[in-house]
Protein backbone atom coordinates (compact mmCIF):
# COMPACT_ATOMS: atom_id res chain seq x y z
CA UNK A 1 0.00 0.00 0.00
CA UNK A 2 1.46 3.33 -0.91
CA UNK A 3 1.70 6.32 1.47
CA UNK A 4 -1.21 8.46 -0.29
CA UNK A 5 -3.40 5.34 0.02
CA UNK A 6 -2.29 4.42 3.69
CA UNK A 7 -3.14 7.69 4.57
CA UNK A 8 -6.44 7.57 3.17
CA UNK A 9 -7.44 4.34 5.16
CA UNK A 10 -6.31 5.84 8.40
CA UNK A 11 -9.05 9.08 7.63
CA UNK A 12 -11.82 6.67 5.91
CA UNK A 13 -11.22 3.64 9.03
CA UNK A 14 -11.39 5.55 12.79
CA UNK A 15 -10.51 2.30 13.93
CA UNK A 16 -6.99 1.83 12.41
CA UNK A 17 -6.21 6.00 11.95
CA UNK A 18 -3.17 5.12 14.88
CA UNK A 19 -1.50 2.48 13.22
CA UNK A 20 -2.06 4.07 9.80
CA UNK A 21 -0.34 6.77 10.96
CA UNK A 22 2.26 5.09 12.57
CA UNK A 23 2.98 3.05 9.67
CA UNK A 24 2.91 5.83 7.10
CA UNK A 25 5.30 8.18 9.64
CA UNK A 26 8.10 5.01 10.26
CA UNK A 27 7.99 3.94 6.68
CA UNK A 28 11.33 4.88 5.61
CA UNK A 29 12.83 2.78 8.62
CA UNK A 30 13.37 0.66 6.28
CA UNK A 31 16.09 2.30 4.82
CA UNK A 32 18.30 1.34 7.99
CA UNK A 33 18.27 -2.43 6.15
CA UNK A 34 22.21 -1.71 4.74
CA UNK A 35 21.79 -4.06 1.67
CA UNK A 36 18.92 -2.61 0.28
CA UNK A 37 19.97 0.78 1.37
CA UNK A 38 23.39 0.36 -0.53
CA UNK A 39 21.36 -1.23 -3.63
CA UNK A 40 18.24 1.22 -4.21
CA UNK A 41 19.33 4.12 -2.14
CA UNK A 42 22.98 4.63 -2.84
CA UNK A 43 22.77 8.45 -2.36
CA UNK A 44 21.58 7.66 1.15
CA UNK A 45 23.97 5.26 1.64
CA UNK A 46 26.74 7.33 1.01
CA UNK A 47 27.54 6.00 -2.83
CA UNK A 48 30.20 8.70 -4.06
CA UNK A 49 33.07 8.84 -6.96
CA UNK A 50 35.45 6.11 -7.43
CA UNK A 51 38.40 6.07 -6.22
CA UNK A 52 37.56 8.02 -2.58
CA UNK A 53 36.19 6.65 0.82
CA UNK A 54 34.21 8.91 2.79
CA UNK A 55 35.38 8.71 6.54
CA UNK A 56 32.67 9.86 9.03
CA UNK A 57 32.85 9.24 13.05
CA UNK A 58 29.56 9.48 14.99
CA UNK A 59 28.56 10.55 18.50
CA UNK A 60 31.33 13.00 19.67
CA UNK A 61 32.81 14.87 20.19
CA UNK A 62 34.42 13.39 23.38
CA UNK A 63 36.76 14.95 25.50
CA UNK A 64 38.51 11.33 26.08
CA UNK A 65 38.52 9.63 22.79
CA UNK A 66 37.74 12.58 20.24
CA UNK A 67 41.32 14.05 20.29
CA UNK A 68 43.37 10.70 20.02
CA UNK A 69 41.30 10.59 16.71
CA UNK A 70 42.82 14.01 15.91
CA UNK A 71 46.31 13.41 16.09
CA UNK A 72 46.03 10.14 14.31
CA UNK A 73 44.28 12.06 11.02
CA UNK A 74 46.70 14.69 11.42
CA UNK A 75 49.73 12.46 11.43
CA UNK A 76 48.17 10.83 7.96
CA UNK A 77 47.11 14.54 6.76
CA UNK A 78 43.58 13.25 6.55
CA UNK A 79 39.93 14.67 6.69
CA UNK A 80 37.18 13.51 7.82
CA UNK A 81 33.41 14.14 8.68
CA UNK A 82 32.11 13.94 12.12
CA UNK A 83 28.37 13.80 13.21
CA UNK A 84 28.52 15.67 16.52
CA UNK A 85 25.67 14.80 18.84
CA UNK A 86 24.79 18.65 19.96
CA UNK A 87 24.22 17.92 23.83
CA UNK A 88 27.75 16.27 23.42
CA UNK A 89 29.23 19.55 21.83
CA UNK A 90 27.65 22.08 24.54
CA UNK A 91 29.46 19.76 27.05
CA UNK A 92 32.66 20.36 24.90
CA UNK A 93 32.69 23.29 22.64
CA UNK A 94 36.36 23.75 22.80
CA UNK A 95 36.91 20.40 21.29
CA UNK A 96 33.72 21.07 18.58
CA UNK A 97 35.84 24.00 17.76
CA UNK A 98 39.11 22.37 17.36
CA UNK A 99 37.47 19.82 15.12
CA UNK A 100 36.18 22.26 12.56
CA UNK A 101 39.72 24.19 13.07
CA UNK A 102 41.38 21.62 11.81
CA UNK A 103 39.56 21.10 8.71
CA UNK A 104 37.28 18.23 9.49
CA UNK A 105 33.45 18.53 8.53
CA UNK A 106 30.69 18.40 11.05
CA UNK A 107 27.26 16.94 10.80
CA UNK A 108 24.56 16.45 12.46
CA UNK A 109 23.64 13.42 14.44
CA UNK A 110 20.75 14.96 16.37
CA UNK A 111 20.35 16.88 20.06
CA UNK A 112 19.41 13.75 22.09
CA UNK A 113 20.72 9.70 20.66
CA UNK A 114 16.98 8.73 20.60
CA UNK A 115 15.39 6.75 17.64
CA UNK A 116 13.39 8.98 15.27
CA UNK A 117 10.54 6.76 15.59
CA UNK A 118 9.82 7.99 18.80
CA UNK A 119 9.36 11.84 17.74
CA UNK A 120 6.57 12.76 16.31
CA UNK A 121 6.82 15.37 12.66
CA UNK A 122 6.95 18.95 15.10
CA UNK A 123 9.06 17.41 18.04
CA UNK A 124 11.82 15.95 14.94
CA UNK A 125 11.99 19.39 13.13
CA UNK A 126 12.60 21.15 15.93
CA UNK A 127 15.02 18.68 17.73
CA UNK A 128 17.01 19.22 14.02
CA UNK A 129 16.69 22.33 14.28
CA UNK A 130 17.96 23.09 17.57
CA UNK A 131 20.63 20.99 16.75
CA UNK A 132 22.08 22.57 13.30
CA UNK A 133 21.54 25.91 15.00
CA UNK A 134 23.77 24.99 18.10
CA UNK A 135 26.48 22.97 16.20
CA UNK A 136 26.22 26.05 13.83
CA UNK A 137 27.02 28.60 16.63
CA UNK A 138 29.47 26.89 18.42
CA UNK A 139 32.13 25.64 15.31
CA UNK A 140 31.19 28.75 13.61
CA UNK A 141 30.07 26.77 10.92
CA UNK A 142 26.39 25.31 9.69
CA UNK A 143 26.16 21.88 9.05
CA UNK A 144 24.47 20.69 5.95
CA UNK A 145 24.50 16.77 6.50
CA UNK A 146 22.27 14.83 8.74
CA UNK A 147 23.03 11.57 9.85
CA UNK A 148 19.70 10.03 12.57
CA UNK A 149 20.63 7.66 15.30
CA UNK A 150 20.95 4.18 14.64
CA UNK A 151 20.68 5.38 10.93
CA UNK A 152 16.69 5.30 10.99
CA UNK A 153 15.22 7.83 8.86
CA UNK A 154 11.34 8.41 8.99
CA UNK A 155 8.98 10.87 6.76
CA UNK A 156 9.21 13.97 8.87
CA UNK A 157 12.98 13.69 9.39
CA UNK A 158 13.10 13.64 5.08
CA UNK A 159 10.59 16.03 5.15
CA UNK A 160 12.52 18.38 8.11
CA UNK A 161 15.70 17.73 6.43
CA UNK A 162 14.32 19.51 3.04
CA UNK A 163 13.15 22.48 4.78
CA UNK A 164 16.24 22.88 7.27
CA UNK A 165 18.58 22.87 4.25
CA UNK A 166 20.31 19.19 5.57
CA UNK A 167 21.03 16.33 3.36
CA UNK A 168 20.56 12.49 5.19
CA UNK A 169 23.94 10.77 4.96
CA UNK A 170 24.39 6.80 6.02
CA UNK A 171 26.88 4.66 5.42
CA UNK A 172 27.66 1.57 3.01
CA UNK A 173 30.21 -0.04 5.42
CA UNK A 174 30.65 0.23 9.71
CA UNK A 175 33.07 -1.53 11.91
CA UNK A 176 30.42 -2.40 14.52
CA UNK A 177 32.90 -0.55 17.14
CA UNK A 178 30.04 -0.28 19.35
CA UNK A 179 29.98 -4.00 20.72
CA UNK A 180 31.65 -4.83 23.66
CA UNK A 181 33.06 -7.72 22.29
CA UNK A 182 35.01 -6.11 19.19
CA UNK A 183 38.45 -6.23 19.17
CA UNK A 184 40.67 -3.54 16.75
CA UNK A 185 41.24 -6.81 14.79
CA UNK A 186 37.28 -7.51 13.83
CA UNK A 187 36.57 -3.70 13.88
CA UNK A 188 39.33 -3.77 10.74
CA UNK A 189 38.40 -6.86 9.57
CA UNK A 190 34.44 -5.79 9.17
CA UNK A 191 34.97 -2.90 8.06
CA UNK A 192 37.43 -3.60 5.09
CA UNK A 193 34.75 -6.72 4.64
CA UNK A 194 31.58 -4.27 3.92
CA UNK A 195 33.21 -1.61 1.87
CA UNK A 196 33.86 -1.27 -1.36
CA UNK A 197 35.31 1.58 -3.88
CA UNK A 198 33.36 4.93 -3.53
CA UNK A 199 32.11 3.98 -0.25
CA UNK A 200 30.89 5.38 3.34
CA UNK A 201 32.34 3.76 6.37
CA UNK A 202 30.83 4.43 9.59
CA UNK A 203 33.04 4.51 12.82
CA UNK A 204 32.80 5.82 16.16
CA UNK A 205 35.27 8.61 18.09
CA UNK A 206 32.84 8.34 21.17
CA UNK A 207 31.25 5.47 23.45
CA UNK A 208 28.89 7.59 24.98
CA UNK A 209 26.11 5.20 23.44
CA UNK A 210 28.70 2.11 22.82
CA UNK A 211 30.24 -0.34 25.08
CA UNK A 212 32.37 1.05 27.65
CA UNK A 213 36.00 1.85 26.40
CA UNK A 214 35.07 0.88 23.02
CA UNK A 215 36.24 4.17 21.13
CA UNK A 216 39.87 2.74 22.27
CA UNK A 217 39.28 -0.62 20.11
CA UNK A 218 38.45 2.23 17.49
CA UNK A 219 41.22 3.89 17.90
CA UNK A 220 43.42 1.17 17.42
CA UNK A 221 42.15 -0.15 14.22
CA UNK A 222 41.70 3.11 12.82
CA UNK A 223 46.02 2.50 11.17
CA UNK A 224 45.02 -0.91 10.16
CA UNK A 225 41.54 0.80 7.90
CA UNK A 226 43.71 3.47 6.94
CA UNK A 227 46.90 1.50 5.78
CA UNK A 228 44.30 -1.04 4.11
CA UNK A 229 42.65 1.75 2.30
CA UNK A 230 45.86 3.20 0.72
CA UNK A 231 47.12 0.01 -0.31
CA UNK A 232 44.02 -0.08 -2.58
CA UNK A 233 44.71 3.08 -3.93
CA UNK A 234 41.78 4.87 -1.95
CA UNK A 235 41.64 8.47 -1.10
CA UNK A 236 39.71 8.94 2.50
CA UNK A 237 38.37 12.01 3.03
CA UNK A 238 35.01 13.93 4.48
CA UNK A 239 31.92 13.62 2.70
CA UNK A 240 32.09 16.79 1.22
CA UNK A 241 34.79 15.85 -1.08
CA UNK A 242 32.33 12.48 -1.92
Amino acid sequence: MTGHRLARTAVRGGAVVLPALAALHTAPALSAIGPLRNRYLPRLAGQGRPGHIALTFDDGPDHLGTPHFLRVLDAYRIHATFFLLATMATRSPGLAKEITAAGHEIGVHGWHHRPLPLHGPRATRDCLARARDTLGDITGERPVLYRPPYGVMTTAAHVACAHLGLTPVLWTAWGKDWRARATPGSIRDTALDGLADGGTLLLHDSDCTSAPGSWRRTLAALPWIIDACQARDWQLGPLREH
